[in-house]
């Protein structure tokens, strides 16, 4: 059978099953061990916030396995593992971002719970390529949907529709699968697909769920089709029932998936976070640390803060909502106000002490948003500071921190890392582990990092 004769998902499926481990660019290597430093310290540090607590509550009932609970001196079944340690990457919205969104916190999970079934020794390199691979199907399929604001517009939540796909062709990649199988687990995936935006009306903590149930579900498409069990190969067809059909009817574009595909690597598009909020909302903490780096706004000055954007960004992190830290991090008046009150927008400023000063409560009162329909969806917010006695100052980041074309410095992302893993690791264990992912390509073994993500974040105080 030709190329010709194959499904997009049985090419897709060639291409994972099939790609070499060897033939990553050098840039490409180096920006993933990045992601995966990025990714466990979020998760480490994560693995003490209260939703990742209750959800390995529900998981422990299964009892243990052998995969390990990021963090803690806990095992779960691979698949509870996947889910737990999914949530925990995403649970203080330190993740990256860029990817089907957000790529790290889905792929991993899934990745180290396949590496942890593994009766064979898995190089660095193979869990590198299967990294790359997991972040590269997941976006594709984001694109193939029409893109992030257009899919993400329609109320789903990419990281979870989309990003099983990504944990399908991970874990696929790291079970050893082949091309028709990897087929099977791609179609699976479509089928354990979902995630909408419903938790954004009211302080829910869904979202920190999507990655742990897209992580899983990957994981659990790939055991399947390991064990032969068929999945559709027209799942991204233009048939009743396909993908594109019921997730994007009038945005699709399903050549996306294959577009360039082993020339255009879709982590090297991937923002590491140096703020703890979403993403659309760090062009305008940076631009009030821009605002306020020469010439700080004393609370008794601060006149007020406008801010323009667009009505997707609006719609998304307009709300004023601080029930939780969830929805604290979905809101960019609080991000704003963060700076003007801590100086910064990290997870400090988020948790429950934080949230509840009142100075956050007047600095927020002060801020005023105002959606400008000339502004496409993702176009970054302007942010003006009137302070008494001035005129007001305005500024637009429009590549904020973190951005690949603005990326955090080796030192910037080391030191982010150390911060959060203190949570969980003693200081031994966080370099250790840094080390053995900075020197990833090298290891003969991969499965020599899984001893070193044991910690005990379950003896610090719950992160809420």
């Amino acid at each position: 059978m030709s190329a010709r004769d194959l499904s997009l998902s049985e090419q897709l499926a060639v291409f994972v099953a099939g790609f070499a481990d060897d033939s990553l660019p050098a840039a490409v290597v180096h920006r993933t061990k990045r992601h995966i430093l990025d990714t466990l310290g979020a998760a480490l540090a994560g693995a003490a916030a209260v939703e990742s607590r209750s959800a390995r509550a529900v998981m422990s009932a299964d009892g243990q396995g052998v995969g390990q609970v990021w963090g803690t001196r806990q095992s779960l079944g691979a698949r509870n593992a996947a889910f737990v340690n999914g949530v925990a990457a995403h649970a203080l919205e330190l993740d990256d971002s860029g990817g089907c969104d957000h790529s790290g916190a889905v792929v991993l999970p899934a990745a180290f719970a396949a590496l942890a079934c593994s009766p064979r020794p898995v190089s660095g390199r193979e869990l590198i390529t299967s990294v790359v691979l997991g972040y590269d199907v997941g976006r594709r399929v984001l694109e193939a949907c029409g893109g992030y604001s257009s899919h993400n517009a329609r109320g789903w939540h990419s990281t979870m529709t989309c990003g099983v796909f990504g944990a399908t062709a991970a874990s696929a990649r790291l079970l050893g699968l082949d091309a028709a199988q990897t087929g099977a687990a791609l179609g699976h995936a479509g089928s354990l697909s979902g995630g909408l935006w419903g938790f954004i009306h009211d302080a829910s903590q869904t979202k920190r769920m999507h990655t742990g149930r897209a992580a899983e579900g990957g994981l659990l498409a790939a055991l399947l089709a390991r064990e032969n069990v068929s999945g559709p190969t027209q799942v991204f067809a233009d048939v009743w029932g396909g993908f594109f059909n019921a997730f994007a009817p009038d945005t699709r574009e399903p050549q996306a998936l294959l577009h360039e595909l082993g020339e255009t690597w879709k982590i090297m598009r991937c923002s590491i976070k140096p703020h703890a909020s979403c993403r659309s909302a760090h062009a305008a903490v940076d631009a009030m640390l821009d605002l306020i780096r020469d010439k700080p706004c004393e609370p008794d000055q601060l006149r007020g803060v406008h801010v323009r954007l667009s009505a997707f960004v609006e719609r998304m992190c307009g709300g004023r909502d601080l029930r939780n830290l969830a929805s604290s991090q979905m809101s960019l008046p609080y991000a704003v106000a963060s700076v003007l009150v801590y100086g910064h927008a990290g997870i400090e400023a988020y948790l429950e002490t934080a949230r509840l000063d009142p100075r956050m409560a007047t600095a927020m009162e002060r801020i005023t948003l105002e959606v400008d329909p000339a502004m496409s969806d993702l176009d970054e917010p302007v942010v003006t500071l009137t302070m008494r006695g001035d005129a007001p100052r305005s500024r637009q980041v429009l590549t904020p921190l973190g951005d690949p074309r603005n990326p955090l410095s080796d030192a910037d992302l080391l030191s982010k890392y150390r911060s959060l893993t203190a949570i969980a690791l003693d200081d031994t264990s966080a370099n250790a582990l840094a080390d053995a992912v900075l020197e990833l390509d090298k290891l003969a073994d991969a499965r020599t990092l899984l001893p070193w993500l044991s910690g005990d974040a379950d003896a610090r105080s719950t992160l809420r």
